[in-house]
């Protein structure tokens, strides 16, 4: 049997598939600025608690220490880090970069250190890959907020 048909070829040799495109680009210390990936840190914060950041802090105790008067360990102790100036804890030998870094420790610094704290401060000597879940971030920020004698207000 001799059969002759005919068949169209698309424009593309590909299927189209829909997809959603996300906006992620990070702040550091050069920019200065909040970036998309890291969020509204205080509308997270609705989102989970500080007991559930102790059990995520659990990541960041092989390195630091944070209760009351605990000695720094690989990384400096975290007593009272919120509020306070980067790179400033005495008796600690901080990479030049954080210690040169001159910000304070505000929810929106922390929450974007914590995505990637090699991108955030380029230079520092935190090996920490980083919190890539938005909830995570905002639960151990809040852990991190009442291991303080002056937590920053939540508003």
């Amino acid at each position: 049997t001799d059969v002759i048909f005919y068949v169209e070829k698309p424009e593309k040799s590909a299927y189209q598939v829909a997809t959603v495109t996300t906006v992620a680009s990070t702040t550091s210390a050069e920019t200065g600025s909040v970036s998309s990936e890291s969020g509204n840190i205080m509308a997270l914060f609705a989102s989970t608690s500080a007991a559930e950041g102790a059990k995520v802090f659990k990541k960041c105790a092989a390195c630091h220490s944070i209760a009351e008067g605990d000695s720094n360990k690989i990384g400096p102790a975290l007593w009272g880090v919120l509020g306070r100036s980067a790179g400033s804890i005495p008796n600690y030998k901080y990479s030049k970069a954080m210690a040169a870094y001159g910000k304070n420790w505000s929810f929106e610094e922390m929450n974007g250190f914590l995505i990637k704290p090699k991108d955030w401060i380029k230079g520092t000597k935190m090996s920490f890959a980083g919190l890539k879940k938005p909830k995570e971030r905002a639960a151990v920020i809040l852990y991190m907020n009442e291991n303080t004698n002056s937590p920053l207000p939540l508003q």
